[in-house]
């Protein structure tokens, strides 16, 4: 199928998006890498009146470190792949260097942005369940103000944001590594590149553990507990993977993406200790 007509706006500055989201409102979409949007459009999910094309706005193609905050920024316009090929992310956020090989394929991640795939809100998406599972935080800006949320207030649901009609993703933020943090991830998909039935991203200290599952509720959830072992922490990944409200489909049954839950879990745990 072909998309249904709009007008096209390649937005040269932030302040032109930012001017056409408050014209346009919820008749616009922001078009950054276009991996997702692309699809939508064609099999016409969405039928804006007009697409903002950010993909060559120069301040919005930032990756960039701000230590003081401890975060790594990542702008709206800046690739996947930009993020993945830093020398430092394995010092920098090790978390997000784990999960980038599972993304799609590496042609994709070349295209596809970052903060495309958070306003997306893919509840099976690798990078909005890191960013929940490091309690990073997302920067919305419109012509009139700016505004930061965490990750688990921005999703909403499946496919389902906080983001208001006129505003853009400006960047979003994941917490720099901390001391004495370790990290773990894993997810099943029927093959390599395909979306995660189940995905987990763990976050260990010598006090405690965080467990965030993508792919069995309508957004990531994370999960803490104490520092816990053996009988304990199996009985603990129970108990979540019936809270998450796995439900069937036409890939995988309610049952096996609790085992999943409960396998993956413990797996990505005890690689993060």
């Amino acid at each position: 199928m072909k998309p249904a007509p709009f007008d096209y706006l390649r937005a040269m500055t932030t302040q032109d998006a930012l001017d056409a989201l408050a014209e346009t409102g919820e008749d616009a979409r922001v078009l950054a890498g276009g991996q997702s949007l692309m699809a939508v459009l064609n099999m016409r999910l969405a039928q804006p009146r007009l697409l903002i094309d950010i993909s060559r706005t120069e301040e919005l193609n930032t990756v960039r470190v701000d230590n003081e905050a401890g975060y790594l920024v990542v702008g709206a316009a800046a690739t996947q792949g930009s993020v993945e090929w830093r020398e430092w992310l394995v010092n920098e956020t090790p978390l997000l260097m784990m999960a980038f090989p599972y993304i799609s394929h590496f042609q994709i991640r070349n295209r596809g942005t970052v903060c495309g795939s958070i306003a997306h809100a893919d509840p099976s998406a690798e990078l909005p369940l890191v960013l929940t599972a490091l309690g990073g935080e997302v920067v919305l800006r419109s012509k009139k103000k700016k505004r930061v949320l965490a990750a688990a207030d921005f999703f909403q649901g499946m496919l389902m944001t906080a983001r208001a009609p006129d505003e853009l993703v400006e960047a979003v933020r994941f917490p720099l590594k901390k001391t004495g943090e370790r990290y773990g991830f894993t997810e099943f998909s029927a093959r390599h590149g395909d979306f995660a039935m189940v995905a987990c991203a763990a976050v260990v200290t010598p006090d405690s553990i965080s467990l965030a599952v993508g792919g069995v509720a309508d957004r990531p959830v994370v999960e803490r507990w104490p520092y816990l072992k053996g009988d304990d922490l199996r009985g603990a990944l129970n108990d979540l993977s019936w809270k998450l409200g796995a439900q069937d489909d036409a890939h995988i049954s309610a049952k096996y993406r609790r085992h999943l839950v409960r396998q993956l879990g413990w797996r990505v745990i005890e690689e993060a200790k």
